[in-house]
């Protein structure tokens, strides 16, 4: 069987734990921890990193530091995983959902901007399989609107948007290091600050609502209570396993984008006669190698391929469903519809890529998407369908 993802070790990771479990400190802001705020402020530019528990741990700090409270509205893509919104449901928010892009599943901001009322707060973007949003307008219509932007970066570590690191352009940026994404450390996140005017607060949040930060750098005599907060912060374990990933990442990203440019000349033949779509980057934004995708003509379609590639012993899994129509929200949406969301929700498709993917494993996979569509008569027109 050919899995959808595969967890890639360097060969480090149980050194540096072992180290970590040695220093006498497991607990959270040890050496490693330090040593990759360190590594992601200087290769990135990011003015503050801050490790978390795990991208969603992020977030909720996120809505924290926004000070988003009841009534408030947030804007955010409906085409993205429950954690970018669910954070800021927690503090009272109502999500405005806005819908996908015709080009890729992220925001479309012409629609963002007619979503803005007086009483938003934030725009949550979604850079998707690590490919950028067009950032010089977002943070122009927040601009324009006093409105805060927070990136959901989950998919976008060591990508980039003309020439600058996604996650260090919004106000306030999360990422994930989940097992699934580029770098990983099992579960965990980070928090970034790039607003001096939180870093501070972040901080205290961090530390379970204390100044206990500053009290170990010699700034206070002692802590206390200060505001509100949680345990953000993950235990060095983790954050040694992570520094393993990190060290290796140009490594990792180099095998990873081989990997998507060959599934991507392969498949172009299907694209050009319009049986697929196949991921599109905007001249603004480059490719991490998070994540390569099809996008067929129907749900129908879809379920057929990643029927076919399991018969053949390869997995290949859907992705988001629409959150404005989710069991949860869908009371809470008014009538609009989001008929790109819905149309990536029903034919988007994840081809498995990981370090490990030998290249004859990816040629079987090619091999029977290929013999997939040589069999179907038909080549229907992709968005027609979802935009009558």
């Amino acid at each position: 069987m050919i899995p959808f993802n595969k967890p890639h070790l360097t060969g480090k990771e149980t050194d540096y734990i072992r180290e970590s479990a040695l220093s006498g400190k497991i607990s959270g802001d040890g050496i490693y921890t330090k040593k990759c705020h360190q590594y992601f402020e200087l290769k990135y530019g990011f003015k503050k990193a801050m490790l978390t528990t795990s991208c969603t741990d992020a977030l909720e700090m996120c809505a924290l530091l926004l000070d988003i409270k009841p009534g408030d509205e947030v804007i955010a893509p409906s085409y993205t995983f429950v954690s970018t919104v669910n954070a800021f449901v927690l503090r009272g928010a109502k999500i405005i959902f806005a819908d996908s892009c015709v080009e890729n599943p992220n925001i479309d901001l012409n629609d963002v901007e007619k979503l803005i009322t007086p009483k938003t707060r934030a725009i949550v973007i979604v850079h998707y399989a690590g490919i950028a949003c067009d950032m010089d307008r977002v943070m122009k219509i927040a601009s324009d609107h006093n409105l805060f932007v927070v990136e959901d970066a989950a998919q976008a570590i060591d990508s980039y948007y003309n020439g600058k690191p996604l996650g260090s352009i919004g106000h306030l940026a999360a990422f994930s290091f989940h097992e699934t994404k580029n770098i990983i450390s099992g579960e965990g996140g980070m928090l970034v600050v790039n607003d001096e005017r939180f870093i501070k607060r972040a901080e205290i949040i961090r530390e379970k609502g204390t100044n206990r930060s500053s009290f170990f750098r010699g700034e206070i005599d002692k802590y206390g209570w200060v505001d509100i907060g949680s345990s953000f912060l993950p235990s060095d374990i983790i954050a040694a396993f992570l520094y393993a990933q990190i060290e290796n990442i140009d490594v990792i990203q180099a095998k990873r984008k081989n990997i998507w440019d060959r599934y991507y000349a392969a498949l172009k033949p299907l694209e050009v006669n319009g049986q697929i779509r196949l991921p599109h980057i905007p001249s603004y934004a480059t490719n991490n190698g998070h994540m390569f995708y099809v996008v067929c003509s129907s749900l129908d379609e879809r379920c057929d391929l990643i029927a076919t590639l399991k018969e053949n012993n390869v997995m290949a899994v859907f992705h988001y469903l629409s959150l404005h129509k989710s069991p949860y929200y869908s009371k809470y949406h008014n009538d609009r519809e989001l008929p790109l969301s819905d149309m990536y929700s029903d034919c988007l498709v994840r081809l498995p890529l990981y370090f490990g993917l030998e290249k004859i494993e990816q040629e079987k996979v090619i091999d029977i998407i290929k013999g997939f569509y040589k069999k179907k008569e038909e080549s229907p027109v992709l968005i027609n369908e979802y935009q009558k």
